[in-house]
């Protein structure tokens, strides 16, 4: 029999409080009334000295509250920095401001601070909120009597996911007000699995940002009660508060370190103790800036030896990406992190007795030391003697060996923590240079901490990669350059990305949600061939033709730009500039901006912007590219998530640069449309295949087999083989499935989930084809009805419910969160539609056409009108109409813009919804039109002019029963919002 939710929660609570643990359980504490009186007595005997004595009279206390009533749980992190690390509240006593102390985080497991569990807390709904209910939460840790620690629990027959939907329709219903808006951290738990996030408004909450707990070994630590001892005792569950949160400045949310992050930033601790030196292996994307900006900053605050701790990146490093997370990350912080302007302000803040974090590039440092500070001097003794942490972030790329020793040598009190995802093994060393260090461990010291891809796929941290090997096959000799430096090579590997990349590309998403793609190649003059060949093919100049299926979804495909590195003084830079001058007009054409030759460094730090979409402004297709030709540029160290793809023409490079390269492509983004990172390379597919897979191996620490970490053809094709006959067992044909019973149907979706996965992926290689599908013996037509079937099995059943413990199931569990992934119902562009009735009107092809032709023209746009209806049905009925009119009178429209055609009636419909919605309600009908032409995200611009220009006593008058004012108003903006989302929108 399942254990109670009640006895979990009890058997917690005692965990929490056993032995010498801090927590003390408080079950006298179930209302709001009772937190904030609780609150006040431990603020008052926390500040005994500061109150001489008087405790807070009611109105000062009032003070108190309103300072703790947070509109965003971003809002009260912010204000839980603290100052100094004394997190402070301020109240006005007659003509004193007293300053109190709420929190101090230096008294973490002592002091000041009070550690406090309470359970079954009566969350009471808001009268003005009908749609809210009185809500009981199940546990919830207070440090100095505020909530910063909420947990739900499930028992074992539920999914941990019911714990995190049901935390996000509290939030959304506003329970987590008051006093409980300072919670931080989130922990979900059905017994057997464990999860923890950080808070968040209910509309930003994503399932993507939960976590599960590893131990330093990275082994699940799942178990609600191992959950507890790891990560909720004292002082683990205050640091996670205190040191483990990070505000994100620029996205206004909490980020929660991972494990891993914290065990590394732990390990480097215990390293800086003992005064050893040594390096974090952690995998590429799995967030290494943001755990070595920690490390460097929890080093100053926990090691009162050390004078400094200077973060040195390298000076290429310091692109958009890299300063924004900085600024981001330091906005909030509660020490100082200062950059370093030049060499004099480097040297001022040396020699400045605050102990401080400095972030500082390796090349003001190299200068510094040889040209700047005089041997012998006061100056120069000075700032030898400093005891120095160096944190270096992406340290091979960072620091060479030969710099790192000259550093090294002038400051012989330091210790050195290097991060990096790709660490030099006796595999693949530096080059041999004297006696200088070749491997990481030789340069850094011990590893201490390892975060390998294997581990980070396994967590859902990045994704796997799916390979694909395109290159010529049965060559004499893979390596040779001839066989690849020519046109026809080039036009086959442009066929292949744009025309068999619809899956790796993610056109099934849409305009606007399409996925981007590198282009690598071995040089500069290649990569200039490659730009200037795909613009014959987008000019139509070349036999290759982009397939009208791409052009459905992106008429304007492919939008492609080119980087690489502009010199004045090498072997070919007079022709690289004007090819790069050329390359730079195309671009500014294409975005309306103005670089020129002399700013490639703003031009280079545009294109990353634009590539990565973090800026709202980059999610317009208008502002999108779909590839990007490079060398060596955004190969390393560059993030965007949203980027699918790297295409490969190059000979293989070495294992560091290929997992690289590589990592370029799985960042997590939207699982359902790019569950891997995709490679394809067209050159010697014999010696690349031995290369990734030496590659691998090197990084995942020798073992691959818990986690597939390469996906190539030859493993999926077998599998989807198998998945489909297995779909077949167990429904033989779509039309077998409505008479099944209950059991026999949730088999049928366990199945079709397996078969799903698989296709989707099948789907993703370029040598896919759908005529490939006779001979797997089922069609696309069929997929779809099994799909309904699913869809409509998955809305009558509902969520699975969940694994009997008792008797665990022999075959997959049901993914009641699954979405599917090879189910495509692509959207037909708007603007081709517009073409092809422009198209019927005046005729691209010369001469005149046949009727037939003509009627055929037209009864493939009306088929393009109804697949937009699914999407858009106001405009289809539009485009319906002119279509019509077409076929009645077509010289009507001859040497017509169809596109300016749609766009008027499309207005004229605007113009008649806000006409009949200002009648009915007695609004003005410029401020309404004003609204709905800039209406977005659910905000009413001018809504104050609005309410101000409405004419009620109009209204009152004309209507028989006419609402309140006050009813009026809230009534009035539901129904215009509602009318501005329903009609007007898709109008816009």
């Amino acid at each position: 029999m399942p254990e109670l939710e009640s006895l979990i929660e009890q058997k917690l609570i005692e965990q929490l409080i056993y032995g010498d643990s801090q927590w003390t359980y408080r079950p006298d504490l179930k209302t709001e009334a009772d937190l904030w009186n609780n609150f006040k007595y431990i603020l008052e005997q926390n500040n005994k000295d500061r109150l001489d004595g008087e405790p807070l009279s009611d109105s000062e206390f009032e003070q108190v509250k309103n300072q703790l009533q947070f509109s965003t749980f971003y809002k009260a992190g912010e204000w839980l920095v603290g100052e100094n690390g004394k997190v402070m509240v301020h109240v006005q006593r007659d003509t004193k401001k007293l300053h109190l102390v709420v929190m101090n985080h230096e008294h973490i497991a002592g002091g000041s601070s009070v550690y406090e569990v309470i359970n079954q807390y009566s969350a009471l709904k808001d009268d003005e909120d009908a749609a809210s209910r009185d809500r009981r939460f199940d546990v919830t840790l207070m440090i100095n009597g505020l909530p910063m620690i909420h947990i739900e629990l499930k028992n074992r027959q539920h999914s941990y996911m019911e714990a995190f939907n049901q935390i996000k329709k509290y939030i959304g219903e506003g329970q987590f007000r008051g006093i409980f808006s300072a919670v931080q951290m989130f922990v979900i738990s059905n017994g057997v699995d464990t999860k923890y996030f950080s808070a968040a408004s209910d509309t930003e909450l994503k399932k993507e940002f939960i976590s599960g707990w590893v131990d330093r070994n990275n082994q699940p630590v799942s178990d609600y009660i191992d959950f507890a001892k790891n990560v909720l005792k004292i002082p683990q569950a205050h640091e996670m508060i205190a040191r483990y949160t990070v505000l994100d400045n620029e996205a206004k949310r909490l980020i929660l370190l991972r494990p891993y992050q914290i065990h590394a930033i732990e390990a480097i601790r215990e390293a800086s103790r003992t005064g050893k030196s040594g390096f974090v292996w952690h995998t590429t994307g799995s967030g290494k800036t943001l755990t070595s900006y920690k490390a460097t900053r929890n080093l100053i605050m926990d090691i009162p030896a050390l004078d400094k701790a200077i973060f040195l990146i390298d000076r290429k490093d310091l692109d958009e990406q890299t300063n924004t997370s900085f600024s981001s990350y330091s906005q909030n912080d509660s020490i100082d992190v200062d950059n370093t302007d030049n060499v004099t302000d480097l040297k001022n803040k040396l020699k400045s007795s605050d102990r401080q974090m400095i972030v500082t590039t390796i090349q003001k440092m190299q200068i510094l030391i040889s040209k700047r500070l005089k041997e012998g001097t006061a100056e120069y003794n000075r700032l030898r003697g400093l005891k120095i942490a160096f944190v270096v972030d992406e340290c091979h790329r960072a620091v060479s060996p030969a710099t790192k020793r000259i550093i090294e040598r002038f400051f012989g009190k330091s210790l050195w923590f290097g991060f990096t995802g790709t660490p030099r093994f006796p595999e693949n060393p530096y080059p041999l240079m004297g006696d200088l260090p070749r491997t990481t461990e030789e340069l850094y010291g011990a590893c201490l901490h390892k975060y390998t891809i294997q581990n980070a796929i396994h967590d859902n941290a990045v994704l796997g990669f799916q390979v694909e090997h395109d290159g010529p096959k049965d060559v004499t000799d893979e390596t040779d350059s001839s066989q690849y430096e020519n046109e026809t090579h080039m036009l086959k590997v442009l066929e292949v990305i744009l025309n068999k990349s619809y899956h790796k590309l993610g056109f099934q998403n849409g305009k606007g949600k399409t996925f981007e793609g590198l282009l690598t190649t071995s040089s500069i003059s290649i990569a200039q061939k490659y730009y200037e060949l795909l613009t014959r093919v987008k000019n139509g100049e070349t036999p290759l033709k982009i397939d009208e299926r791409i052009k459905q979804v992106l008429p304007d495909f492919p939008k492609f730009a080119i980087t690489y590195s502009v010199t004045e003084n090498e072997d070919g830079s007079q022709v690289n500039q004007e090819k790069m001058k050329q390359s730079l007009d195309d671009y500014n054409a294409m975005f309306d901006t103005k670089f020129d030759i002399s700013q490639i460094t703003s031009y280079n730090s545009n294109l990353n912007k634009r590539l990565s979409r973090k800026d709202p402004k980059y999610k317009s297709r208008n502002e999108q590219l779909d590839l990007v030709i490079v060398v060596d540029r955004l190969l390393t160290g560059f993030d965007a998530p949203c980027m699918s793809t790297i295409f490969i023409d190059r000979q293989p490079m070495g294992p560091h640069d290929l997992i690289q390269a590589f990592s370029r492509t799985n960042r997590i983004f939207d699982k359902k449309s790019k569950p891997y990172g995709q490679i394809v390379t067209f050159q010697a597919p014999v010696l690349f295949k031995k290369c990734v897979d030496d590659a691998v191996k090197l990084y995942s620490a020798g073992s691959t087999e818990d986690t597939p970490l390469i996906a190539e053809w030859d493993d999926v094709e077998p599998a989807f083989k198998k998945a489909l006959a297995a779909l077949r067992i167990a429904a033989r044909t779509p039309d077998d499935i409505p008479s099944m019973s209950d059991e026999e149907k949730l088999h049928f979706m366990k199945m079709f989930q397996s078969f799903d996965r698989l296709f989707a992926q099948l789907k993703s290689f370029s040598r896919y084809d759908e005529s490939m599908l006779d001979d797997y013996g089922i069609t696309e037509q069929e997929y779809i009805d099994y799909a309904g079937h699913y869809l409509n099995i998955k809305s009558e059943i509902g969520p699975d419910p969940g694994p009997d413990p008792v008797n665990p199931p022999v075959e997959p569990e049901i993914d009641s969160d699954y979405e599917l992934m090879a189910y495509s119902n692509t959207r037909i562009d708007y603007e081709y539609i517009i073409n092809l009735i422009q198209n019927i009107v005046n005729p691209e092809e010369d001469g005149d056409i046949t009727p037939e032709e003509k009627q055929k023209k037209i009864d493939e746009a009306k088929q393009y009108v109804e697949d937009l209806r699914k999407d858009n049905p106001k405009v289809a009925d539009i485009m319906s109409h002119l279509i019509d009119e077409i076929e009645l009178d077509e010289s009507r429209f001859k040497g017509k813009s169809i596109l300016n055609i749609v766009e008027n009636m499309k207005h004229e419909c605007i113009e008649q919804v806000v006409s009949n919605f200002c009648l009915l309600w007695h609004a003005d009908k410029d401020d309404v039109m004003y609204a709905a032409t800039h209406y977005r995200n659910g905000v009413i611009p001018n809504e104050s002019a609005i309410k101000a220009a409405i004419d009620y006593p109009e209204y009152k008058n004309t209507v028989e029963r006419a609402l309140p004012k006050f009813k009026y108003y809230a009534k009035f903006f539901a129904e215009l919002r509602s009318t501005l989302d329903d009609e007007i929108k898709p109008l816009v």
